[in-house]
């Protein structure tokens, strides 16, 4: 690392943004990626918990690969400190700042330029970064921060070229207080070091989204030959527990689609504030807490992350408007995954599920946006994470399932094993993948791509009429359950014995109109209210907020205030925000709530409060 020497002062009064400067944005980016490549990324950062800060230096290997006299990295919510080219201090500008993508930050370069360093630090308010008090961890004893790159908040952390679009290796030299321990998606220690300074390297070239950062008071345990888990000391012994298949899902994926291409596989528990499921950080997924239910019901969400080892990781959507090729994928082979260790059955009740989420999500967005029912989204000018829906989960995977339908397992897995091979470590849109499908799949079944309309599934609206039916036998039985009581309203014709968390799922999401005496008969027949697991309550507490079920209000203020999981926040708050009463409640516990969300989760919970329009 070469030291960097100009005056922090100096450089920023030089280097104020320049207002009338016009940008061009391509990718949700406004780096100009085609004309400067960067091939490898060297990360020097020191983290600081009283200021909630990074500050160090990123130093980029270039090749410009035309004539471009500038390199323009993407940057938001940090203080540019100082910036070199080839070790020789330069001026640069910073454009414009949008509410979104942030700020260009504009180097002068060379076509004989080599390396570029920037010296910066971070902002409390960095949306990538969630600084957590002792109070918000487990164990409480400890500070806790962790990352969300995904899908443009790596600028936050990081100037750099952000965009799916580029991918590069990375090393980096992070100094924590000596009592934590810092993990990357990279090569990780298994232990805390005694000076609290760890190295770490990435050699596969990964996209900005996938850089990760989690700092903790954390342990590790092995689960086998390349898997383990990380955990604060008070959950480690029941992550353990719970994610005791997983090297079984790690050679079961390998099985099914090839080789498992990044060394190690190893999960990172987090705290409850995270955001998402999970994450699938090359090396190490971070997961949610709320995975560990204490029955490895919910493991599924591994088998998910772990797929994307192979789709998203391995093979990339090259846009965001392509992100359905990610997650497709991923949810299809999530499926193969729990097949082949839990069975047939197991893995169609939870297609069947999974099938009725993305109806609801239908249901809402052809009434409200259509266009955000088609694959393929034109996301120009909105924030990525507006794809983020089951459209690109779910629909994605029932449309790769129709096409193994058609040509038949063999012949798909076949195909899909060969797409990963081809295509490992580069980008994928959506126009190729068809090109790529129809030359190495579908030409060798013309009666088959005939009847396969891929426009529609793909630039289509809505649900084509040909997507696969899913009968699940397990749920099956809950429907005939459901049956009985929408006749009787007497809980005791329900059956739930062997009953896992899907088919509670799937029990509470089918029940007819509910009266608040019905309400509280099934929460005094099944326990519903202050439940533990996360799935199910979410399922309850949405069906409370939707009939004013005031009963269960105080357990419902607690799981909102103790799990920050988009998931289960997002359906509760949309149901109290549709009544004026609902929506003081909501915001009551939104305002003692949101210091525990990720920026993620709390804008979204934000945006829905204000343009609610209660009845």
């Amino acid at each position: 690392m070469k030291k960097l020497l100009i005056a922090t002062g100096i450089c920023l009064a030089a280097c104020a943004p320049k207002k009338n400067l016009k940008m061009t944005v391509e990718n949700h980016s406004y780096s100009n990626y085609k004309a400067v490549k960067v091939n490898h990324l060297k990360l020097n950062l020191s983290v600081n918990f009283d200021k909630k800060e990074l500050m160090g230096s990123a130093v980029f290997d270039i090749a410009n690969t035309g004539a471009a006299t500038t390199m323009i990295l993407d940057h938001k919510s940090m203080v540019i400190d100082h910036v070199a080219v080839d070790n020789k201090e330069v001026k640069f500008e910073i454009g414009p700042q949008d509410s979104i993508l942030g700020a260009a930050l504009i180097i002068p370069i060379t076509p004989e330029t080599k390396e570029v360093a920037v010296a910066y630090h971070t902002l409390p308010e960095a949306e990538a970064l969630q600084w957590l008090s002792p109070e918000q961890t487990h164990d409480k004893k400890q500070p806790f921060l962790f990352s969300q790159s995904q899908a443009i908040l790596a600028r936050t952390w990081i100037p750099l070229q952000d965009c799916p679009a580029v991918r590069f290796t990375y090393e980096a030299t992070i100094e924590v207080p000596p009592h934590l321990m810092a993990m990357m998606s990279a090569e990780n220690p298994t232990a805390k070091s005694k000076d609290g300074k760890y190295t770490f390297k990435q050699p596969k070239p990964i996209p900005s989204y996938l850089m990760a950062l989690a700092v903790g008071d954390v342990e590790f345990t092995s689960l086998g030959r390349n898997s383990g888990v990380y955990a604060e000391p008070g959950m480690l012994k029941k992550c353990v527990w719970e994610l005791a298949d997983m090297q079984g899902m790690i050679d079961s994926a390998e099985a099914l689609y090839g080789p498992y291409a990044w060394g190690r596989y190893d999960v990172l528990v987090l705290p409850p504030s995270f955001p998402f499921g999970g994450m699938e950080n090359p090396v190490l997924t971070f997961a949610t807490p709320t995975i560990i239910a204490g029955d490895r019901s919910l493991v599924s969400l591994v088998a998910h992350e772990l797929a994307h080892s192979w789709s998203g990781n391995l093979v990339t959507n090259e846009t965001w408007s392509d992100f359905w090729l990610n997650e497709g994928f991923t949810v299809y082979f999530e499926q193969r995954i729990m097949e082949k260790i839990y069975g047939h059955d197991y893995a169609e009740m939870l297609a069947e599920i999974g099938r009725g989420e993305l109806q609801h999500t239908l249901d809402d967005l052809m009434q409200e946006a259509p266009d955000d029912t088609k694959l393929f989204l034109n996301l120009d000018g909105r924030n990525p994470d507006d794809g983020v829906t089951d459209i690109a989960y779910e629909k994605g995977r029932f449309f790769l399932r129709r096409i193994e339908e058609l040509v038949g397992r063999q012949a798909w897995d076949e195909f899909v094993n060969g797409y990963f091979k081809a295509n490992a470590f580069k980008t994928m849109n959506t126009a190729r993948f068809i090109a790529y499908l129809n030359q190495h799949l579908l030409d060798k079944y013309p009666a088959q791509q005939q009847q396969l309309d891929i426009n529609t599934w793909i630039y289509g609206t809505g649900l084509p009429k040909d997507a696969p039916v899913v009968n699940s036998k397990e749920l099956k039985r809950v429907n005939e359950a459901v049956a009985r009581y929408t006749k009787s309203k007497n809980p005791a014709d329900i059956d739930t014995q062997g009953y896992t968390t899907h088919h509670w799922l799937f029990l509470l999401r089918g029940m007819p109109a509910l009266s608040m005496a019905d309400m509280a008969a099934l929460d005094k027949a099944f326990g519903f209210t202050g439940i533990g697991n996360a799935e199910i309550a979410c399922d309850w507490y949405t069906l409370a907020a939707k009939y004013g079920y005031a009963d269960a209000f105080d357990e419902m203020g607690i799981f909102l205030k103790s799990v920050g999981r988009r998931k289960f926040l997002m359906p509760i708050y949309k149901n109290l925000v549709k009544t004026t009463t609902g929506k003081a409640l909501a915001e009551q516990i939104f305002s003692e709530a949101r210091k525990g969300y990720h920026a993620v989760a709390s804008g979204s919970i934000e945006d829905l409060i204000r343009e609610a329009q209660p009845k």
